[in-house]
C-alpha cells in the first residue's frame, strides 16, 4: 500500500481528499503547513506527496522546491493540489519540480490517476 503525504492548512481540503485516497486504498499521513510537510517527508517517507499552494510561513511552492533540490527528498514525487487555477501558477509549480498540478476540488477519478502514473 502506497503512503501519500497530504500537506494543506485547511482541515476541511485535508479530511476530504483523505477520505478519497484511503477509500482507493492509500496509507495517508498528513501536514498542516509547508514546514511541517518537508520534516514529514523526510520523516515518514511518502511514496507520494499531495502539496497545498496558499499556505502561511512556507507556501507549498516553496516547499516544493525545498523537497526537490533535497538529495532526502527529491525522488519523492509532488503534486500541487491547490485553488489557484492560474495557467502561469501551473507552469511556476512545474519549474519548482511538482510532477503534476490539480485543482481543487479534484474529480475522485482523475486524482486516483493522477497519483497512480507517479507510482
Amino acid at each position: 500500500m502506497a503512503k501519500i503525504l497530504i500537506v494543506d492548512d485547511s482541515p476541511t481540503h485535508t479530511a476530504t481528499t483523505r477520505k478519497i485516497l484511503e477509500t482507493a486504498g492509500y496509507e495517508i499521513v498528513t501536514a498542516e503547513n509547508g514546514a511541517a510537510g518537508i520534516e514529514a517527508a523526510k520523516s515518514k517517507k511518502p511514496d507520494l506527496i499531495l502539496m497545498d499552494v496558499v499556505m502561511p510561513e512556507l507556501n507549498g511552492f516553496q516547499a516544493t522546491r525545498k523537497l526537490t533540490q533535497d538529495p532526502e527528498t527529491k525522488d519523492i514525487p509532488v503534486i500541487l493540489l491547490t485553488t489557484k487555477d492560474q495557467n502561469t501558477d501551473k507552469v511556476w509549480g512545474e519549474r519548482q519540480g511538482a510532477k503534476a498540478y490539480l485543482v481543487k476540488p479534484p474529480k475522485n477519478d482523475e486524482l486516483i490517476a493522477e497519483i497512480e502514473k507517479l507510482l
